[in-house]
């Protein structure tokens, strides 16, 4: 039984890591993430997170395992953001704000498909704008939903957060682990 790792997020894999769990492939998939339109943040993210495991070639025994972390500001998705003045507008939006950060994992083996979402509350401190420029020359921002992660330079612009910090960073730990158990995956074997 293999395990095939269908993203190139490398926090991902540090994540798996972490209990244990290497990847024996590393397949992301080209899927289109646009969200439908009036599509709320939590089913878009549970809905990427299935058609990632979806679109991920492997054999019949092989277990996939993708992720999807949408931040959500209400009912609004804040993606990646395409260039440093969208990384800006996300972060002034979320500034001194509480916001969701969402992740859906989802676990493929066969036809089988075991699925979770994890949300998390973040609050955003009030950014100065010499703490918004200072972090945005750090590029930091760049590849992340919402503009920003928490295990970089942006965690010191996130004073609170209620929930899964793993999940916040891309990958929640627990959550993944039950669900590769459930596929028949094992976890916590020593590398």
């Amino acid at each position: 039984m293999r395990l095939i790792l269908g993203s190139g997020s490398p926090r991902r894999k540090e994540l798996l890591a972490q209990i244990g769990v290497v990847a024996d492939d590393i397949r992301p998939p080209d899927i289109d993430e646009t969200p439908h339109k009036q599509e709320l943040p939590r089913p878009y993210c549970a809905r990427m997170a299935r058609e990632k495991v979806m679109a991920v070639q492997a054999d019949a025994g092989d277990v996939v395992l993708c992720a999807d972390t949408t931040v959500a500001l209400g009912r609004r998705i804040m993606g990646k953001p395409a260039n440093a003045g969208e990384a800006a507008q996300f972060l002034l939006a979320m500034s001194g704000r509480r916001h969701k950060v969402i992740t859906a994992v989802a676990v493929r083996r066969g036809d089988r498909v075991w699925e979770r979402d994890v949300v998390t509350d973040v609050k955003m401190k009030r950014l100065s704008d010499e703490e918004l420029n200072a972090y945005l020359a750090t590029n930091d921002w760049q590849g992340k939903a919402g503009g920003y992660g928490i295990q970089g330079p942006a965690g010191a612009l996130i004073p609170w957060i209620q929930g899964s910090f793993t999940a916040v960073v891309g990958l929640p730990v627990a959550e993944t682990a039950q669900l590769l158990q459930a596929a028949g995956y094992p976890v916590w074997r020593q590398a």
